[in-house]
C-alpha cells in the first residue's frame, strides 16, 4: 500500500514499484483515514507511508497500524529530513525511513528488504539518528514534546490558528489549546510568536 497525499507522487511511486515487482498488487491512497480502513479490511505485505497527510500526521497513522497489524512492515518515505522525524518514526515502529530525494533504485531496494523481513534506513537517516544520539549533544527543546505536541508546534510554526489546527486534525479547539499549553510549558515559552520563530529557525515549519 502506498500512502501519499500528492496524486502525481503516488502515480510515480506506483510506476516505479510496479516495474520492479511485476506480480505485486499495489493500492495507493491519499489519506490516513483511507489507509487505516484498508489496514482493517485487508492483509498487506508492506506499506510505504508519507508523514504529511491531509488528515493528520503519518506518525499517528504508523502507531495505529502497529496496533492493527503489528507485523506489517512500514517504510516511511518523507520530504522531511531525518533530523526532524527519523527518531520519532523509528520509536513508533517504522521498519525503514527514506527521504524523497532518494533514487528510485534505493526505494526498490528498501521495499525488497522489508518484504524479506528486514529493515532499511537511508544513509542520511543513519547519520542523523547517530548524531542525535551523540552523548555530547544537548537535547533540543522540541525533542521533549510528544508526537502530537510536536505536530501542533509545526502547524503553529506555519501560521495556523488553534481553530484551524482543530479542524485539520479533527480535534476540539479545547484539546488543541491543551496541546498548545503543554508545548509552551515544555519549551518554556509564552506566546505563539515565540513558537513560530523557533519553528522557522529550526526548520520545523516546512
Amino acid at each position: 500500500m502506498l500512502v501519499d497525499d500528492h496524486p502525481i507522487v503516488r502515480r510515480g511511486l506506483r510506476d516505479v514499484l510496479a516495474e520492479a515487482f511485476a506480480d505485486a498488487v499495489i493500492h495507493a491512497v491519499g489519506s490516513g483515514r483511507e489507509a487505516l480502513m484498508l489496514v482493517r479490511s485487508h492483509d498487506w505485505h508492506v506499506m510505504v507511508l508519507d508523514l504529511s497527510l491531509p488528515d493528520g500526521s503519518g506518525l499517528v497513522v504508523l502507531k495505529r497500524v502497529r496496533h492493527l497489524q503489528p507485523r506489517l512492515p512500514v517504510l516511511i518515505l518523507s520530504m522531511h529530513s531525518a533530523e526532524q522525524f527519523a527518531r520519532r518514526a523509528i520509536a513508533a515502529g517504522a521498519s525503514g525511513y527514506l527521504t524523497k530525494e532518494t533514487a528510485d533504485a534505493e526505494l526498490v531496494t528498501a521495499v525488497a528488504r522489508l518484504l524479506r523481513g528486514g529493515r532499511y534506513f537511508g544513509r542520511d537517516v543513519l547519520e542523523g539518528v547517530a548524531l542525535g544520539l551523540h552523548p555530547d549533544r544537548d537535547e533540543q527543546p522540541h525533542e521533549r514534546l510528544s508526537d502530537r505536541e510536536y505536530q501542533v508546534l509545526r502547524m503553529i510554526g506555519r501560521g495556523k490558528t488553534v481553530s484551524e489546527i482543530a479542524v485539520e486534525l479533527t480535534l476540539s479547539v479545547k484539546t488543541v489549546s491543551t496541546y498548545r499549553a503543554r508545548v509552551l510549558a515544555k519549551m518554556e515559552m509564552r506566546t505563539n510568536a515565540e513558537l513560530t520563530h523557533y519553528a522557522v529557525r529550526h526548520g520545523l515549519a516546512e
